[in-house]
C-alpha cells in the first residue's frame, strides 16, 4: 500500500500544469490537431489523486488516408473507453484479432509515422512506426524499464469496400508515449502472501512469516478500478515476483462483480473457487481488502467475498489480523532512532525530538574496552539487539540491549585480514522474521552471507556476472533486497539492482539464494545510498545522467513515485528512512518517520521537514544514524 505519498502536502494542481504544459509542447498523441473536440477534466476522485487529463475517443473521419487514420487510432488508445473506438479504426478481421491487454510499450518520444505516399489506386499500403522502447508493461500488469532501445513496428491498411481505409495488419497491446501513459495508468499494489520458509526454525514461527507483500501493477485508471484490482489479484503474482508469493486464490478463480457501498465495504463476488473453508475464504478476502482499499472513491475498510449465486461468504477487515498486513514485520518503532559517535562508537538511542539522546543499554552504550572503535552497527526490528562490526571490519557480533551485559559477546563470524586489501564485512541488515545479513567484500570474491541462529550460510547471488556486491538492504518481510552493486573490478560507481531472496534448505541446513536480479532503474548513473521507506518503495540517494545528486522514491518494479517531490542530495552521502509506522489518532493517516541524511564533509546530521533539510544539532558528533532493520 503506498503510502509516501501521506508525507506531503497534495500537489495536483502543480502537476497538472505540469502535465498539461508537457502536453501542449510535446504534441502527444492525446492531444490530436485534428478531427473533432476533446473534452479533458482534472479528477477529483481519490482513487486517481495523480490523474492529468481525462480523454475521449474520436471516431474515424470519412475519407481519411492511413496516416491520419493511423494518428487517430494511436489517439483513441489513450482515451477513456474500453478500447471500442479504436477497434472502429481497424478491418473487422483485425478488430476481432487485435488483443489490446496483451501489453504496452511506452516510448519515451514519438510514436511518429514514417512517410508513405497514398494514391487513389493503392488498395494495400504499410506505414512505419517509429520510436524509443523506455519501458514495457507484460500482459499480467507489470511495469519494467527498459534501456532505450529503438522501437519500429508496420500498421499494414486495406481500402475496404465503399473507398474507406482501415487497419487490417497490427502488433498486440498498446503503444503509448511517456505523457499518455501515465495519464492513462497508475500504479496499484496487489498483495499476495509469503511464500514459507522450508528452514524456519519452528512451525510457530513459519506460521509467523504469512504476511502480505506487494506486487505493483499498472492498470487503466478510469475504466472500472475496482474491478480491474480485484481481477489483478485473482491471476496470481508477477513472473518476477512469483517465486517469494503465494496466492490464496486457486487457478481459474474469476471475479464476477465488483462494489462499493456507503459504509465503506466492498463487495466482491467470484465463481471457479470454493469459499466453503471459513479460513481460506479470509484468506482471499484479505488479499482483496488491501488492493481495493485505495483504489475506490473512499477507502475500503472491509470486505466481503461471496460466490456468484449465493452459498458461503466471508469478511476480512483491517483490524482483525493486523499481523499480516503489509509493512508488519517492520516493527512498531517508527519514533525509534539511533546514532553512533564518532569518537568512541558508543551506540545512542534519541527519544522524539530530543536527538541528544542516551547510551543504549549493554556493551554498545559503553566504549569498547579495547579502546577500538566498532564499526557499522544495525540495529534488529524488534529493537532488543543489535549486529555489530568491529573497527577493522572483520568481526560480527549480535549483541543484546541488556545493561547485566558486562563485556561484548563473542563473535558470530570472523573473516580473515588482508593486508593492504580494501575488504572486510559491511552493510549489516535485518529482516523481519531476525535473520541478518551481511556483504564480505572478499578480494576474490565479494559475498552476501546470511546469518541465523549464530549459523553462518553463504548467499549466492544468481546472474550476478562481473558485477560484485557492495551493499544490501533487505526488506522487513525478508522476500526482497535492495543490492548497490559495482560493475568489474575498476569500476567506482555503483547501480542499484533488486532480487528475491528464496530459502531453501530444512530447519537443521538452511540455505538460501538471491534470484531475478534486475537493474532498478537505468537512469540513475551512480546511487551512494539505499534504504528501504516503504513495505513497497526505497529511497534512493543518487545521480542521473548530467545531474546533481537527489533523492528518488523508487517502486519495486523501478519506476518512480511521482507524488513526492525530488529533494536535493547535496553533499549528503547516506540516507535513511524506516518502514515502521505509527498509527495516527482520530482515524489520521499513519505518521511517517522523517528522512535522515549524513553530511560527509562536516559530519553533520540532516532531517528532512516539510522538504527543506534541517541541522540536528546533537551533544556529540554522529558518524552514523541507524533505523532499526
Amino acid at each position: 500500500m503506498r503510502r509516501t505519498s501521506g508525507r506531503t502536502e497534495p500537489r495536483l494542481a502543480g502537476v497538472a500544469g505540469a502535465l498539461l504544459g508537457a502536453l501542449l509542447a510535446g504534441g502527444c498523441a492525446a492531444m490530436p490537431d485534428s478531427g473533432g473536440v476533446t473534452k479533458i477534466e482534472l479528477s477529483k476522485s481519490s482513487a486517481d489523486k495523480n490523474l492529468q487529463v481525462r480523454v475521449f475517443p474520436v471516431e474515424p473521419a470519412k475519407g481519411a488516408a492511413p496516416p491520419e487514420l493511423l494518428a487517430g487510432f494511436l489517439d483513441a488508445l489513450t482515451a477513456d473507453d474500453s478500447y471500442g473506438t479504436a477497434r472502429k479504426y481497424l478491418t473487422p478481421a483485425a478488430a476481432a484479432r487485435w488483443n489490446a491487454e496483451a501489453g504496452v510499450t511506452v516510448l519515451g518520444g514519438g510514436p511518429s509515422q514514417g512517410r508513405v505516399d497514398v494514391t487513389d489506386a493503392d488498395t494495400e499500403i504499410s506505414v512505419p512506426v517509429r520510436g524509443q522502447v523506455v519501458a514495457e508493461v507484460d500482459e499480467r500488469h507489470s511495469y519494467r524499464i527498459q534501456d532505450p532501445r529503438n522501437f519500429e513496428t508496420d500498421f499494414s491498411f486495406k481500402r475496404e469496400k465503399g473507398g474507406e481505409w482501415r487497419i487490417d495488419q497490427l502488433p498486440d497491446g498498446l503503444v503509448l508515449n511517456e505523457v499518455n501513459f501515465r495519464n492513462s495508468y497508475r500504479q496499484v499494489d496487489r498483495y499476495f502472501y509469503t511464500a514459507p520458509d522450508p528452514s524456519a526454525p519452528s512451525a510457530a514461527a513459519a506460521t509467523s512469516q504469512d504476511v502480505l507483500i506487494a506486487d505493483p501493477v499498472y492498470l487503466r485508471r478510469r475504466i472500472d478500478p475496482l474491478g480491474s484490482a480485484a481481477n489483478a489479484v485473482v491471476t496470481g503474482p508477477s513472473t518476477w515476483l512469483a517465486p517469494v508469493a503465494r496466492s490464496a486464490f486457486p487457478t481459474g478463480t474469476k471475479v464476477e462483480a465488483v462494489s462499493l457501498d456507503d459504509n465503506r465495504t466492498g463487495h466482491v463476488s467470484v465463481s471457479g473457487v470454493d469459499l466453503g473453508s471459513a479460513t481460506a475464504c479470509r484468506r482471499m478476502a484479505t488479499q482483496l481488502l488491501y488492493t481495493l482499499a485505495d483504489q475506490g472513491t473512499g477507502q475500503v475498510d472491509r470486505l466481503e467475498l461471496k460466490g456468484q449465486h449465493g452459498g458461503p461468504s466471508c469478511l476480512a477487515s483491517r483490524a482483525d489480523e493486523p499481523a499480516i498486513g503489509p509493512g508488519s514485520l517492520a516493527g512498531q518503532m517508527a519514533t525509534r532512532q539511533f546514532y553512533q559517535r564518532e569518537d568512541d562508537g558508543v551506540l545512542y538511542e534519541s527519544h522524539g525530538g530530543d536527538f541528544a539522546g542516551d547510551p543504549v543499554q549493554g556493551p554498545l552504550g559503553r566504549p569498547q574496552q579495547s579502546g577500538k572503535r566498532l564499526g557499522p552497527i544495525a540495529v534488529a526490528r524488534d529493537g532488543e539487539h543489535a549486529a555489530a562490526i568491529s573497527g577493522d571490519g572483520h568481526q560480527l557480533f549480535t549483541v543484546p540491549f541488556l545493561d547485566g551485559l558486562a563485556a561484548m559477546p563473542q563473535p558470530v563470524l570472523t573473516t580473515q585480514s588482508r593486508a593492504g586489501a580494501n575488504d572486510g564485512l559491511t552493510s549489516p541488515t535485518w529482516d523481519g522474521r531476525g535473520d541478518l545479513y551481511v556483504v564480505d567484500r572478499d578480494p576474490q570474491g565479494p559475498k552476501v552471507l546470511l546469518v541465523r541462529d549464530k549459523k553462518v550460510v553463504e548467499v549466492p547471488v544468481v546472474g550476478l556476472g562481473n558485477r560484485s556486491v557492495q551493499g544490501i538492504k533487505i526488506s522487513s518481510d525478508g522476500t526482497r533486497v535492495a543490492l548497490l552493486l559495482k560493475e568489474g573490478k575498476d569500476s567506482k560507481e555503483q547501480q542499484l539492482w533488486l532480487g528475491l531472496m528464496v530459502h531453501e534448505g530444512t530447519k537443521d541446513a538452511p540455505t538460501a539464494k538471491i534470484t531475478g536480479l534486475r537493474l532498478a532503474n537505468p537512469v540513475f548513473q551512480e546511487v551512494t545510498s539505499v534504504s528501504w521507506a516503504e513495505a513497497d518503495q526505497l529511497l534512493v540517494l543518487g545521480k542521473e545522467k548530467d545531474k546533481l545528486q537527489q533523492l528518488h522514491y523508487v517502486s519495486t518494479d523501478g519506476s518512480q513515485n511521482t507524488d513526492a517531490r525530488l529533494q536535493s542530495g547535496g553533499e549528503m552521502v547516506t540516507v535513511a528512512a524506516s518502514e515502521s509506522r505509527v498509527n495516527g489518532g482520530g482515524g489520521s493517516a499513519p505518521q511517517v518517520p522523517p528522512v535522515l541524511a549524513l553530511q560527509e564533509a562536516k559530519g553533520k546530521l540532516y532531517r528532512l521537514v516539510n522538504n527543506q533539510w534541517r541541522e540536528l544539532v546533537l551533544q556529540y558528533r554522529a558518524s552514523s544514524f541507524i533505523y532499526p532493520g
